[in-house]
């Protein structure tokens, strides 16, 4: 670490990611403050700093403060592993840099207490928060648990059945010793019982039991969130959830045409696998045992968020994300890898990114949130169709004039009313207008939403 990023630190203060510890604390105040940042998103403590007054201090034996660092790490249980700390000097002031990396594989203890950073202290941790964390950290695992309440009979054995014929299973084996293999059955004495995956993947009403199992999705004609907008809730079984949220994106995606050696060639605004992609991540690796929140993707005029609830899991970060593997849910991914959702090892987020870099868009952008994580796509936007080519496309259906300058003004404007319609027409009636737009309907060009005055056109 340079010494323009330590004085950085120094200067933004304590803080969620930042400790200061004179050379006098103890290697046991010091493993309490790295507990509390490894169960937290990881940060920073600077010894030779008075923690009260921030001031440099300095170390007088540098050599034994670094041996007390690594001891106050092996105190932790399990024992932190951490970089070595490195010495810098700082106005003069030779000071010990202390990190502790986000994304760590578990839940740590200080003789039996848990801690956590809450802004510049070090707090105890309610057990609902450590169970919390032990599942993001995938020491106890969310899917495998048995579904309270959930009996055999609340498994839909026809998905099972549908499952299970294309996969090599063992000859004589039965469907619940199969689902039991799997992951989805729990097993006690000769009782089966569904986990929470297996009602996930195979329930007959899966949000009996998951109230924030749902995928919403809401397409909005702008570059913002507004009033207009088609939405649609999905609830059902996790395969069912991906092909229907994926169905109603490329139904609302634009298309374009451009003629490639003399031949027309009809690009879609975004490569339909990589959105593919985005929503099985989103499924296979969003944590279930967060309430109150499911999956939201919404699609606007120039990009689609894809966002579910859970930060990354593991040792996964923002910046390893491509090239690291971790799945809190692993009986999931398995399941949706043998119905052929995904590649067990690769999980997409490289082919998404490659697929979006053929097809001549940006990258994804990854964002993590308090509580979740968030991808987003870029798409053509406007400039995906040109006015002549959107001509062309409709020139087959031997529409008027009147209906060609409606949809130049379309493509331009995203939505048209009556009004409009009849502004751009001036010298025919009222009829004519309706029956136009009305037959733009039927050929399957335009989409009519609203009633009334409220009457307003997109393209479908």
């Amino acid at each position: 670490m340079t010494e323009d990023e330590v004085r950085a630190i120094y200067e933004r203060g304590k803080g969620q990611e930042t400790d200061f510890k004179s050379e006098s604390t103890t290697p046991a105040k010091l493993a309490q403050s790295l507990v509390a940042l490894a169960n937290s998103t990881g940060g920073t403590v600077l010894l030779g700093v008075g923690p009260r007054s921030a001031k440099l201090m300095g170390l007088t034996d540098p050599e034994a403060a670094r041996d007390k660092a690594l001891k106050a790490a092996l105190l932790a249980d399990p024992p932190l592993i951490i970089p070595l700390p490195e010495l810098v000097n700082l106005d003069g002031a030779e000071i010990l840099v202390i990190t502790v990396p986000p994304g760590l594989p578990h839940v740590y203890s200080l003789k039996g207490r848990y801690l956590m950073r809450d802004g510049p202290r070090d707090t105890p941790m309610t057990s609902r928060q450590v169970r919390q964390l032990m599942m993001e950290r995938g020491e106890v695992s969310f899917e495998s648990l048995a579904t309270p309440g959930a009996t055999l009979e609340d498994v839909d054995w026809e998905k099972v059945e549908k499952y299970l014929v294309p996969l090599e299973s063992i000859p004589g084996q039965t469907a619940k010793e199969a689902l039991y293999k799997r992951g989805c059955l729990t097993k006690k004495g000769n009782r089966y019982r569904p986990t929470n995956a297996g009602l996930l993947l195979f329930g007959q009403e899966p949000e009996r039991f998951f109230r924030s199992n749902e995928i919403i999705v809401v397409r909005y004609a702008g570059r913002e969130m507004s009033d207009e907008f088609l939405r649609e809730d999905i609830h059902d079984t996790l395969p069912e959830q991906i092909r229907r949220a994926e169905s109603f994106l490329v139904n609302n995606m634009s298309k374009g045409v451009r003629l490639v050696r003399l031949e027309r060639e009809e690009r879609t605004e975004y490569p339909v696998e990589a959105v593919r992609e985005a929503i099985v991540n989103a499924v296979a690796h969003r944590d279930y045992s967060i309430r109150g929140e499911g999956i939201r993707i919404l699609m606007f005029s120039d990009r689609i968020e894809f966002y579910s609830p859970g930060r990354l899991p593991g040792h996964v970060t923002l910046d390893n994300i491509v090239n690291e593997r971790f799945s809190r849910n692993e009986v999931i991914v398995q399941v949706l890898a043998d119905m052929g959702f995904i590649e067990r090892l690769g999980y997409g987020v490289d082919r998404m990114i490659q697929l979006m870099l053929d097809h001549g868009l940006p990258a994804p952008v990854f964002q993590e949130t308090a509580k979740g994580f968030q991808v987003t796509l870029y798409g053509h936007g406007e400039a995906l169709i040109s006015d002549e080519v959107d001509a062309r496309r409709w020139r087959h259906l031997h529409l008027n004039e009147r209906q060609e300058k409606a949809l130049a003004y379309l493509a331009e404007r995203k939505r048209i009313t009556n009004r409009e319609y009849q502004e751009l027409c001036p010298d025919v009636s009222a009829e004519t207008i309706r029956r136009d737009l009305a037959d733009l309907v039927d050929k399957n060009l335009l989409l009519k939403i609203g009633d009334k005055r409220a009457t307003y056109y997109i393209f479908k």
